[in-house]
């Protein structure tokens, strides 16, 4: 499993290094481990963004529990932007 990640990781890496110059902006790729809304919080927190951007979950129950971008939205200290 852990190969798996690290391919998945190094194929995103990637591809925003080979991108993000071509469209004209400045990108990185953080990689952690932990609870997806901590990280992203603490993340955030440590780089001083000035917003976060997530995608909106596509799985069914988080209608009843919340999804990731609700829970930022709620603990936001920051803009929080969800995409679809």
């Amino acid at each position: 499993m852990q190969q798996a990640a690290d391919s998945v990781a190094e194929e995103i890496r990637e591809l925003i290094r080979s991108n993000a110059g071509r469209i004209g902006i400045e990108a990185s790729f953080i990689e952690r481990t932990g609870s997806p809304v901590q990280v992203i919080a603490r993340v955030a927190d440590e780089l001083r963004v000035d917003a976060v951007v997530v995608g909106a979950s596509t799985q069914a129950g988080h209608r009843f529990i919340g999804s990731i971008a609700t829970h930022l939205v709620r603990i936001a200290r920051w803009p929080v932007t969800v995409v679809p």
